[in-house]
């Protein structure tokens, strides 16, 4: 496993770690993910996409009325 360190604008970050802690989610897992799907075989990707897909599907959800207020986007 490698550690390394990547400029993000530090808002962005902010949201990013809250929604993921919110949701109970990995951050670097779903970084690692999108990487993934940008440079590996897309049959490889695909898979573990739809597996994860599965799991959103089997896991809770959260009712958000104003998806903008709730991240604090606005």
């Amino acid at each position: 496993m490698a550690i390394k360190t990547f400029n993000v604008d530090e808002s962005v970050y902010e949201k990013f770690l809250r929604f993921c802690k919110d949701n109970g989610i990995s951050m670097s897992k779903q970084i690692e993910i999108f990487m993934k799907s940008r440079v590996e075989d897309k049959e490889d990707v695909r898979e573990e996409y739809l597996q994860k897909l599965e799991e959103i599907r089997r896991g809770k959800f959260i009712r958000v009325d104003d998806f903008a207020k709730r991240y604090g986007l606005q």
